[in-house]
């Protein structure tokens, strides 16, 4: 019986090893394992993780494929539905997701997911040579797509599927968004898996430019005007870091997350062979409790610093993966749960030298429905540090809205859009993080898919 095999354990680098290193934390399933693990699934007929898949994924499809051996049609059924497959394995939250509604989990451990599409998305990578991209006949309408991330990478691809000419348009140097420059190579390794993911979707026909910053090279209005474009899909992220606006915020040895994990992750600050500084003195503290802020402490212990989490709810509150709070822990990152920073101290060359927080503990609920921190007075304490990494999200750059007549936004600087990606601008369209503000990569790839969808139906009525 499927259900009474144990969960098939993923190998990983050892704690103390990768503590110090940049490469892999995951090793993933080999062949054996993964059929094994596939062979757990009891191929529901009204798959609940399939619902609570964002894009949808045909899972019982492909995983009864892999438990059969056949990898190929495992791949193509994916393949359907998601065009990231090898990331989306590595990053998504599948235990709030598919996981976590696997029927499996309800007196044992769920089916691994996550670790089986990731098989599957790098043995498609691995052999190339068994997948034809589609080329349909083209239909003589144009699309531009602002923004590499997973929204405008599953915008794009879905497009160029139907006909559409396609280009997306870069600000930075590399393809991939917060792919490359947001998540660190030990936990999505750049060249093997984001690059060749970025390689499929043009393979499809998609033209890529990078080094265009829309709303200053460029703007929508031009790219619709002047450049022809029938429509433009807005994937452009939330790449504008918040600060708490506390004293000492200004001081030398304050970075926001962004700032730090893009010279980490895209600028390869983290290789001796680059000359991209990067400071973590001999202690970081890391404010937040999200994934970004544990791809921050992670980056900052293997950059050989002491590291710390300081969060003002408990741990029970943490937004982040649980897989990614395990490994921090387990890489010896420090938590100071209930505890919110009041003011950043500085020596008298203006550089941070500590860190005053207050206890907090938790009171009646708030509108999100988690537990509002009260502090607790006179508890102030402080802990010394060379730096200050503040994670506490982000939110879109105001640059495409203040250049786009008709584009409403909302108090949080988000574009307006509906479900299906609909703008207040007629044939533009938005989706991901630029609409929802920071979240993940599988709602950022859903909104995309959903855009391509609504754009194909606007285009053809048009």
């Amino acid at each position: 019986m499927a259900n009474k095999i144990p969960r098939t354990p993923v190998r990983e680098q050892a704690p103390e090893v990768r503590a110090a290193n940049f490469e892999e934390v995951c090793f993933g399933y080999n062949r054996e394992e993964a059929l094994l693990e596939a062979s757990r699934c009891l191929n529901c007929p009204r798959p609940r993780c399939v619902e609570k898949c964002p894009v949808h994924v045909n899972i019982p499809g492909f995983i009864s494929k892999l438990a059969k051996g056949e990898i190929k049609e495992a791949a193509d059924i994916i393949a359907l539905d998601s065009s990231l497959p090898s990331v989306c394995g590595r990053v998504c939250p599948q235990e709030s997701q598919c996981e976590g509604a696997c029927v499996l989990g309800i007196k044992s451990e769920p089916v691994a997911i996550g670790k089986l599409e990731r098989f599957v998305g790098d043995w498609r990578i691995e052999h190339p040579e068994l997948f034809t991209p589609q080329h349909p006949a083209p239909n003589g309408k144009k699309v531009a797509i602002v923004g590499s991330g997973p929204a405008g990478l599953a915008c794009a691809s879905d497009l160029a599927k139907e006909g559409y000419e396609v280009k997306i348009f870069e600000a930075l140097h590399k393809t991939g968004g917060v792919l490359v420059y947001g998540i660190p190579e030990f936990r999505l390794p750049k060249e093997k898996i984001v690059a060749k993911e970025v390689e499929a979707v043009s393979k499809l026909g998609v033209e890529i430019e990078n080094d265009v910053i829309i709303g200053r090279t460029m703007t929508i209005d031009q790219l619709m005007d002047e450049e022809g474009y029938d429509a433009v899909f807005i994937g452009s992220g939330a790449g504008l870091p918040r600060f708490m606006g506390i004293e000492g915020e200004n001081l030398n040895g304050v970075f926001s997350a962004n700032e730090f994990l893009t010279r980490a992750n895209l600028m390869h600050a983290y290789d001796d062979s680059y000359d991209t500084p990067i400071y973590t003195g001999k202690r970081v503290v890391v404010v937040g409790g999200g994934n970004v802020a544990m791809d921050a402490v992670r980056t900052a212990k293997r950059l050989g610093a002491d590291a710390y989490i300081v969060y003002r709810r408990s741990e029970a509150e943490l937004p982040a993966r649980v897989e990614e709070v395990h490994h921090a822990k387990e890489e010896g990152v420090v938590f100071n749960m209930l505890t919110n920073p009041v003011r950043i101290l500085g020596d008298e060359k203006g550089w941070v030298k500590g860190i005053e927080c207050v206890r907090m503990e938790l009171g009646e609920p708030d509108e999100s429905g988690r537990r509002s921190p009260v502090a607790v007075e006179g508890s102030e304490f402080v802990i010394d540090t060379d730096v200050v990494i503040m994670a506490l999200g982000t939110s879109p750059n105001p640059l495409i809205r203040d250049t786009t007549d008709g584009l409403d936004t909302n108090r949080r600087g988000c574009i307006v859009a509906d479900e299906e990606g609909h703008t207040t601008r007629p044939g533009v369209f938005a989706g991901g993080d630029a609409v929802t503000g920071a979240a993940t990569v599988i709602l950022a790839m859903g909104a995309g898919r959903k855009a391509a969808k609504a754009i194909s139906e606007y285009l053809s009525e048009k």
